[in-house]
């Protein structure tokens, strides 16, 4: 398969999830006391987080190959009208969610990692995940659903209820897991997307399996 320059850019979700995972793993590292058990990742990334400098170093890549993995993907389906349309409308919220996530982190980072949520800054920083969270839901309800109908897509439906799936263990572990627990439940939550736009960044590498007859 002959690939494009926006076939190729689909690994720059690869990118985003190995920067991520690097941030995790080694961040916890510049932050003395930190429990990756029990504390949320962003607090790493904290304005007051002792590990923030560390965190911006490993994550760099993450947030912007992110938004370059799933805009490419939108304009790949975009188009190609042969995908149903609930499904590409489910890739395109997919979408605004990342680029929500990417920016509206930037512009209200949380302010004082691990302590009680106060200022607007941190507001705002909480109405960010909950837009992200819902939009995340639906898009991946539409890319479930819709998704099992062609065997194109088939593939990209099953992953999206993998993440799925993760993100409501992660949402119901944060409530129901005791709170030295916390952070292993939100993990699910946020690798779930990381996870889900590595997987569209290889389909898309991949060309969504189409043939050259169908993408013309």
């Amino acid at each position: 398969m002959k690939r494009k320059l926006i076939n190729w850019l689909g690994l720059t979700g690869v990118i985003s999830l190995l920067s991520y995972t690097a941030a995790v793993l080694f961040a916890p590292s510049a932050y003395p006391g930190y429990n990756w058990m029990a504390q949320a990742v962003s607090d790493l990334s904290a304005e007051t987080a002792p590990s923030r400098m560390l965190w911006n170093q490993l994550a760099a890549l993450y947030g912007k190959c992110s938004i370059v993995c799933v805009t490419c993907v939108s304009i790949f389906f975009s188009e190609h009208k042969l995908f149903p349309k609930a499904f590409r409308v489910g890739i395109y919220l997919f979408t605004v969610m990342s680029w929500i996530s990417g920016v509206g982190y930037a512009m209200f980072p949380l302010a004082d990692s691990g302590n009680e949520i106060t200022s607007f800054q941190e507001v705002m920083h909480m109405a960010v995940t909950a837009l992200v969270v819902v939009l995340s839901i639906v898009s991946l309800i539409l890319l479930i659903v819709s998704g099992m109908k062609q065997r194109e897509t088939r593939t990209i439906g099953i992953f999206a209820a993998i993440a799925f799936f993760m993100m409501m263990t992660g949402a119901i572990g944060i409530n129901a897991f005791p709170a030295e627990y916390f952070g292993i439940a939100e993990r699910f939550s946020v690798f779930a997307a990381v996870g889900f736009t590595a997987v569209l960044g290889i389909a898309l590498f991949n060309n969504f399996h189409l043939t050259e007859g169908e993408t013309e």
